[in-house]
């Protein structure tokens, strides 16, 4: 379900094994041009789609098969899940975020609109141009129920597409948002010429701050410091392929960017921030890409601001 990058590069790589893949496009001319040119031509315009993917228009479709892959950004999964009803599918939210209406994360707005589903999640390192060209990608596939999870593992893996499986969603979801605001930092480092080891230092503190949050809400840390944690803040802290590094690298430069792209850590942070001050967090870098995002700072009272901070023990 949603047929962006990566939603059209997870299908790709499902339909490479022979099984039926149905991909949902909520564009009826986009449907019908890849369809057509059996190619989304949009985001992944050099890659052919294998003949056993479909794609459709028709909601009812894609909830008729093993699993629905959830993949629409989280700001829009809500009134996009409210088209398909009920069903007894498992849903598998494939975004990442904190939704800024509810501070809900991708399988609780599941639960949220669609009560009786079984959620799950799939995250961890990755790009869609990676995954749609069968280069080896590694991600964790985290559900509450441990038999529904064990059964999704097994029929999403693939041979270039390797899943790990926990039962922490809260861990998997918050490795997942919360990379994406560090990252947003890490290009502002690097944007206004700060250099790699100020880039480093910010990743390692961004982590730091990633497990005073995961310990309030009850994360384990094993996943923080597993692929969708670490290894997914390793990857969009240093990739110009990254849309959050990129835009903290126009934040740096103190340039445009272009507000048509999804970029989910300008939503976190402004999310995350507001949770920290209603539990007493102390989330600086967290904080600060909230106001870099929204105007109220400047990349150089933002170092200031960081670099005059009382001293600590690590």
């Amino acid at each position: 379900m949603g047929a962006g990058a990566f939603g059209t590069a997870l299908a790709i790589a499902l339909a490479k094994t022979g099984q039926p893949v149905t991909l949902w496009c909520r564009n009826a001319d986009q449907a019908r041009d890849m369809s057509e040119a059996r190619r989304n031509r949009a985001y992944l315009p050099n890659v052919t789609f294998p003949n056993s993917l479909q794609v459709t228009q028709d909601v009812s479709l894609i909830t008729k098969n093993d699993a629905t892959l959830v993949a629409v950004p989280l700001q829009n999964m809500r009134s996009a899940i409210e088209q398909i009803g009920t069903t007894k599918t498992p849903l598998v939210a494939c975004c990442k975020g904190i939704e800024l209406s509810t501070g809900l994360g991708p399988t609780r707005v599941l639960e949220d609109v669609l009560p009786d589903a079984t959620t799950a999640i799939l995250t961890g390192p990755s790009f869609a141009a990676d995954i749609a060209i069968g280069r080896p990608t590694a991600l964790t596939l985290a559900c509450a129920d441990a038999l529904t999870g064990k059964a999704l593992q097994t029929a999403l893996t693939t041979p270039t597409l390797r899943l790990y499986r926990t039962t922490d969603i809260i861990g998997a979801e918050l490795g997942g948002a919360l990379k994406n605001v560090m990252a947003i930092a890490c290009g502002a480092v690097i944007g206004a010429g700060l250099g790699d080891s100020a880039r480093a230092a910010t990743m390692t503190r961004g982590f730091a701050e990633m497990q005073r949050i995961g310990a309030i809400f009850g994360a384990h840390t094993d996943t923080l410091s597993g692929l969708s944690g670490l290894g997914d803040l390793a990857l969009t802290c240093t990739s110009n392929l990254s849309r959050n590094y990129q835009l903290g690298l126009s934040l740096g430069k103190n340039e445009p960017f272009d507000n048509s792209i999804t970029v989910e850590g300008a939503a976190t942070a402004k999310a995350m921030s507001e949770i920290a001050r209603q539990k007493g967090l102390d989330l600086p870098i967290t904080e600060t890409v909230t106001q870099l995002v929204e105007g109220s700072t400047t990349v150089t009272d933002a170092i200031e601001m960081l670099m005059t901070r009382p001293l600590k023990e690590e």
